[in-house]
């Protein structure tokens, strides 16, 4: 087949998704997010400064920071600007990530690049201290953003975008079941250093293998009595196809 360029059109193209229905979604709403072992409130300057305060200021902090787009606090006061701000903000819209054993906040992360037009939403800002990072409670924090995208508001793309040499974070973008699709070269200018960005995504029709995927890992009874994993997420996600 031609199509009058220089380059055959596939004939095992798959066809394209019937979209004629298709409307806007709503936007992602200031509302709590349940889960069992971390609750995502929207974040309230004056709730949860003090304890992300306490989470953001940890010895190791500068390495828990090196690749977002902000610092470590140096102080209570100093940080009081940045939370008003990202409290005020509609996109990224913000969330204090609490741990639900101790009470405490335990970090934040956001929904960002809001496209409702489109059904495209992005996880980001992440900061995981160390009371959840690397523990079910992260892993379901991320759990609880995708199933709100997918599940309550109707998106048709979640996404997962990084510094192409932040390993830690691919890994965990993999881990979590995000696709790789490529790097953007020279995408943003980060703290005087350019970045590189690498780009991850989950669609629609991933979701539902994907879902009971995290489900069945997140069961308690995939955990002994000390909280180790049973079974790994990516175990999981092989048996269920995703």
């Amino acid at each position: 087949m031609s199509n009058g360029l220089e380059f055959p059109v596939s004939e095992n193209i798959e066809a394209s998704e019937n979209l004629k229905d298709w409307r806007p979604r709503p936007r992602p709403e200031r509302k709590v997010l349940e889960g069992r072992t971390v609750r995502l409130e929207p974040l309230s300057a004056a709730k949860h400064g003090g304890g992300l305060y306490e989470a953001s200021s940890v010895p190791d902090a500068g390495g828990r920071f090196a690749w977002l787009p902000d610092y470590p606090p140096e102080t209570r006061a100093a940080f009081q600007p940045w939370l008003d701000k990202v409290e005020a903000s509609e996109d990224p819209l913000f969330f204090a990530v609490i741990d639900k054993a101790s009470g405490k906040v335990a970090g934040r992360q956001t929904l960002m690049r809001i496209d409702a037009n489109n059904g495209v939403i992005e996880i980001g800002n992440i900061y995981w201290g160390p009371l959840i990072s690397r523990k079910p409670q992260a892993t379901e924090a991320q759990f609880l953003f995708t199933k709100y995208a997918f599940d309550e508001l109707g998106y048709r793309r979640y996404e997962w975008k990084c510094n192409n040499r932040n390993e830690p974070s691919k890994r965990a973008a993999e881990r979590f079941g995000f696709k790789f699709e490529g790097i953007f070269r020279q995408h943003l200018v980060v703290k005087g250093e350019n970045r590189d960005t690498a780009w991850y995504s989950i669609i629609d029709k991933e979701w539902p293998a994907l879902r009971k995927a995290y489900e069945a890992w997140l069961d308690p009874a995939n955990f002994d009595g000390e909280g180790r994993q049973k079974r790994r997420l990516e175990d999981f996600r092989a048996e269920f196809g995703a």
